[in-house]
């Protein structure tokens, strides 16, 4: 495993994964939210995102967690592993609470100087509802994905709790 895709629903601890795998192989660690969000919540657009993804990637090993179909042709084309975070929807839920709350009472930069607040977190934008509306989708949409014959070369390690996922650190 050199070049590591990590995906699954918002808050199933993607980037925790990924900085623990980067610094095991020494290798790069690539979170996708800094390459799409810019200052304030904006959105890069899809051909700026596309560019920084293949300029991120570009390198001989890395990790990568994030979900964006945009990217995910380039990413998948690279990589030769991917980890799905395949978590039940009580350990999902109760994380990306946790998460959130934390991040909104301290504060905590997320990415590019964004921060989760009380109005974000009660909106539409809310990363919360976000998961609320993609968990059962993503579920559907990876096992298809992983068929495709453009994906045929990628290791695919499917982790559907977090004491799975510990045996591999």
């Amino acid at each position: 495993m050199q070049r590591i895709s990590v995906v699954g629903t918002s808050g199933s601890g993607k980037t925790t994964l990924a900085q623990q795998i980067s610094r095991r192989l020494n290798i790069p660690h690539v979170e996708l939210d800094y390459l799409h969000w810019e200052p304030n919540w904006v959105e890069v657009p899809n051909e700026v995102m596309r560019s920084r993804v293949s300029q991120a990637l570009s390198g001989n090993s890395w990790v990568v967690d994030g979900n964006y179909s945009i990217v995910r042709d380039i990413v998948w084309a690279r990589a030769d592993t991917v980890i799905w975070l395949d978590y039940s929807w009580p350990v999902v839920m109760s994380r990306i609470l946790w998460r959130t709350l934390s991040r909104v009472v301290t504060q905590q930069e997320v990415c590019n100087g964004n921060r989760e607040t009380w109005q974000t977190t009660f909106s539409r934008d809310s990363v919360i509802l976000w998961a609320l509306n993609t968990y059962h989708k993503k579920r559907r949409e990876y096992p298809q994905l992983f068929t495709k014959p453009e994906y045929a070369h990628l290791r695919i390690v499917h982790l559907r709790s977090p004491s799975e996922c510990k045996k591999l650190y």
